[in-house]
């Protein structure tokens, strides 16, 4: 566990589930509308993203991290890495998500999910970190400026609609682990 700043970090657990869920779908609701299919948004719901991230939490390697707002205990953000997905070597790690509420956003909380997934994939064999964006996110300059780059492009399936996303790669994460 660790504080910082107006805000605390620490893992995530089961019981954490429905609010990771209602951050997630809150999130998508507010910085995605007008980019994805308001249909598609509007069907998203806590229950079903808490079931899939139960689902996900219990898989292999995969690791939660929480963030709070400390007079509330609210969760206001969360990512969740592990080892990357697909045909990627073992020392690349990958952040499968990474939120924060848009009104506690700028104060440092997405960076620190970001480092404390960083120094939690180093000490499992990472060397590198990678994440993959949708390429209308209005913040993807988050990750250009923790020092990512675009690597690759590919699309992805949402509610019958194809989008494209991008791949972010930290390849050297000493900057990461340091801040």
């Amino acid at each position: 566990m660790s504080d910082q700043g107006p805000f605390e970090i620490r893992p995530g657990t089961g019981d954490d589930l429905f609010m990771i869920a209602g951050v997630l779908v809150d999130t998508w609701r507010s910085t995605f509308r007008g980019l994805l299919a308001d249909d598609f948004l509007n069907r998203m719901s806590r229950e079903e993203q808490a079931v899939r991230h139960a689902r996900r939490m219990g898989a292999a390697g995969v690791c939660y991290l929480v963030a709070l707002e400390p007079s509330t205990r609210e969760i206001i953000g969360f990512a969740n890495f592990g080892p990357g997905r697909g045909t990627v070597p073992d020392d690349i790690h990958e952040i499968y998500a990474l939120y924060v509420r848009s009104e506690h956003q700028g104060l440092g909380i997405g960076t620190a999910l970001v480092c404390s997934a960083a120094r939690h994939c180093a000490e499992h064999g990472a060397k590198s970190l990678f994440a993959w964006v949708l390429a209308g996110n209005p913040n993807r300059k988050f990750y250009e400026q923790l020092g990512a780059k675009a690597v690759e492009t590919t699309s992805i399936e949402l509610g019958n609609r194809s989008y494209e996303q991008i791949a972010y790669l930290w390849e050297e994460m000493t900057p990461l682990l340091t801040r």
